[in-house]
């Protein structure tokens, strides 16, 4: 009876992240009330604050999951690869697939980040940061055996115009575009990653 309760509690909890994430990512976080919320899933106010005690905390855990889904599968996504070039291409691959398949919580996470109480503001720059390294880290592997590639360009520099191409595409991917969200991650990571292929 118990388990059947969580399991019950648990579903309302990612049906209301979710409905949040695609109502704050239409309208936005400000313009979003926890009575439209309630609406939207179909229950009552008092009842989605049984499960959180605010619209700012719903905010939270939204960003919360995504920092923890992406350090994971990072972490994952490096120990897999063959080589540090793999690394990267697999890291760029699956962080566009992800966005693509999450639009409207990316959209959320990158246009409504000054919402966040201060005292989380630092936490989530740690977090990204993490994430950065797994990148950063990758590629300072790769340069060093062949330390003649990009010559003209600091990593830092390149790990940021990687990200930046990546995390832009919740702005204009599609659906009903030509590809799918893993082909469009493999083509972009070999673009993105052609300067830096020995082959």
């Amino acid at each position: 009876m118990t388990e059947t309760t969580l399991s019950r509690a648990d579903t309302r909890r990612l049906r209301l992240l979710s409905t949040s994430a695609e109502i704050f990512s239409r309208r936005g976080f400000r313009a979003t009330s926890m009575k439209e919320i309630a609406a939207a899933v179909g229950m009552s106010k008092p009842t989605i604050y049984h499960y959180f005690n605010s619209k700012e905390e719903l905010l939270v855990r939204l960003y919360s999951d995504v920092l923890d889904e992406s350090l994971e599968a990072a972490r994952e996504t490096v120990a897999a690869a063959a080589t540090p070039l793999d690394a990267i291409r697999d890291l760029i691959a699956s962080r566009v697939a992800y966005t693509c398949r999450n639009q409207a919580l990316l959209k959320v996470c990158f246009e409504e980040e000054h919402e966040l109480p201060a005292e989380l503001a630092q936490e989530v720059l740690r977090r990204r940061r993490a994430f950065e390294d797994f990148f950063g880290d990758a590629l300072s592997e790769h340069l060093a055996a062949y330390p003649h590639l990009l010559p003209d360009m600091p990593p830092k520099i390149y790990v940021n115009m990687c990200l930046g191409a990546v995390n832009w595409c919740y702005k204009w991917y599609r659906r009903s575009g030509p590809a799918t969200p893993e082909e469009l991650g493999r083509q972009i990571a070999a673009t993105l990653t052609a300067a830096i292929d020995v082959q």
